[in-house]
């Protein structure tokens, strides 16, 4: 914090912009915390014995004051190896020392704990520093993950296995970036939807001032104040007990950007905008007749057998329509919380709640990547999630989905720059095709995550499979036909719910491989650049 600054100026201006918890988190220290409850301390002392002058007597009862209005948490800034940046915050409850003793775990030495100094040497790696902080009742968070010394690498030469491990481990509870208020497929809360077949587990993403100062820079846009960029959490109550449990929860739509002055962002419409893809989807109906509330609970099953997900009831995938809405909203709840109790096993801890967009209620479904796969309606049929489609599992799914309950999924390789071009990260792949009594047999590569289904005809195929085969029986690739740019061609772009999609084709040792149903998301490196996007960074 800038010089000149006092504890109650941190306080008041926190105050003013309707801050209702703060945290103190400076580099790799908790000695400004600490300054701030020790002459809180002090004056109590001292109006104990009845020695206060009038001057330390406004002090104290504008501490007090101040305390009752915002809740300040302990913390701090921890500097990782490599430079990275992971806050740490606490209960208030936690003693200092203990904080200190965190710090000196992850080897701050013991002559820079009071510095305040984002200097440190050689401290511990960024996943012990997860596991540490967690384990000792944190919230773990990465610091402006999106930029300088953020865990999510932007700008830097290297990535791929790192980065994943940096932003998917279990003890990270959120990121906090600069860009969350933006819209855009390169955002950073886009980016860590889920939605990714390498970053599968999706991530908070929050955003706060990281303010060094009082108020702005007037100089420096960039230079935030104490109380700017805030974000907004639904809570049962002003704690960190409350604040902790929504961190380590699965209900996404408990955080937001704050906006004092402008509409609350509608994110049900921005859903709606971006369309069905793997970690979400709509159902305008919800009745028992016409399927459509088992249609609801296959979407459940499929979501917990992948990645999670979010399903809005009540309103359709097209941002133009206007929602039909809930007639009563209370009761479908009850009955979607019932039905997926009492069907769908093992058990899958679902949020079901009332949201409001455009003027309407609509249910929303909030489903957690389960760890228990496969999940079945009736004991019988597992479903699974296929981008934007749902699906029944075939025999080789399922198989996997019992290898990942034991530990042993498929984890999906990312190359380091440089060498050879992978494949697209979404779609699907042709592997091999055998002919046996007259009906083609064929060996499916799901692109986003590797596996490998056999035997699947034109009959028994679902929609992505179906359309590839298709294609593949019907117009079979002629390599001499393709506009090569190098080893890799586009065979076609077409639109499809509103988004685009490419059938892409690639020489790999004298073979040509052809990736059909190619979404924006699995498009990389010299992929991106041949279809004309930015390429993502690795």
């Amino acid at each position: 914090m800038e010089s000149g600054v006092s504890y109650l100026d941190i306080l008041r201006q926190a105050a003013s912009k309707g801050v209702e918890i703060v945290a103190f988190t400076d580099h790799n220290t908790v000695a400004g915390y600490r300054a701030m409850v020790e002459q809180i301390k002090q004056l109590e002392l001292l109006e104990q014995l009845g020695r206060l002058s009038d001057t330390e007597q406004q002090q104290l009862r504008e501490y007090r004051r101040l305390r009752e209005q915002v809740l300040v948490l302990p913390g701090f800034e921890f500097t990782a190896t490599l430079g990275f940046h992971i806050l740490g915050i606490f209960s208030p409850d936690m003693d200092v020392r203990e904080l200190e003793f965190i710090l000196r775990k992850l080897n701050i030495p013991l002559d820079k704990l009071d510095a305040g100094s984002g200097e440190v040497g050689a401290t511990a790696d960024v996943l012990t520093a997860y596991q540490v902080i967690d384990g000792a009742g944190g919230i773990v968070i990465a610091a402006h993950a999106n930029s300088n010394h953020g865990v999510a690498m932007r700008g830097l030469g290297f990535g791929g296995q790192t980065r994943i491990a940096y932003t998917q481990d279990s003890h990270l509870h959120a990121l906090e970036v600069t860009d969350l208020e933006k819209k855009g497929r390169r955002t950073t809360a886009r980016f860590f939807d889920g939605s990714r077949p390498e970053y599968p587990r999706r991530m908070r993403c929050i955003q706060a001032s990281d303010a060094h100062r009082l108020v702005q820079d007037p100089r420096d846009s960039k230079h935030l104040g104490v109380g700017e960029r805030l974000t907004e959490v639904l809570l049962p109550e002003v704690s960190f007990e409350a604040l902790r449990e929504v961190f380590r929860g699965n209900d996404f739509a408990r955080t937001r950007p704050y906006r004092p002055a402008k509409a609350p962002v509608d994110y049900i419409q921005a859903a709606r905008e971006e369309g069905a893809t793997i970690v979400q989807d709509f159902h305008a109906g919800y009745t028992r007749r016409g399927g459509r509330l088992y249609a609801i609970l296959a979407d459940v099953c499929a979501f917990a057998n992948t990645n999670g997900g979010t399903l809005y009831v009540g309103i359709s995938a097209d941002p133009k329509e206007q929602p039909p809405g809930v007639s009563s909203p209370p009761r479908l709840v009850r009955t979607l919380q019932e039905e997926v109790e009492r069907r769908i096993t093992p058990p899958v801890a679902v949020t079901v709640d009332v949201q409001e967009t455009r003027g309407m209620k609509v249910v929303r479904v909030a489903v957690p990547r389960g760890d228990d796969p496969p999940y079945a309606i009736d004991n019988s049929k597992i479903y699974v999630r296929s981008e934007a489609e749902t699906g029944l599992a075939v025999r080789d799914e399922i198989v996997g989905l019992v290898m990942r309950a034991k530990g042993g999924a498929v984890v999906m390789p990312v190359a380091e720059p440089g060498g050879h071009i992978d494949p697209p990260r979404t779609g699907v792949e042709i592997v091999e095709t055998e002919e046996r009594k007259g009906t083609l047999y064929h060996t499916m590569r799901d692109l986003r995550n590797g596996n490998v289904v056999k035997n699947v005809t034109r009959k028994s195929a679902r929609r992505l499979w179906h359309y590839a085969i298709a294609q593949a029986e019907e117009r079979p690739v002629d390599g001499s036909e393709v506009d090569w740019h190098g080893d890799l061609g586009v065979l076609k772009r077409r639109e499809h719910s509103g988004r685009a999609r490419y059938d892409l084709i690639q020489r790999d040792n004298g073979k040509l491989r052809v990736y059909y149903g190619v979404t924006e998301d699995g498009i990389h490196g010299d992929w991106a650049r041949l279809v004309g996007l930015e390429a993502e960074e690795e």
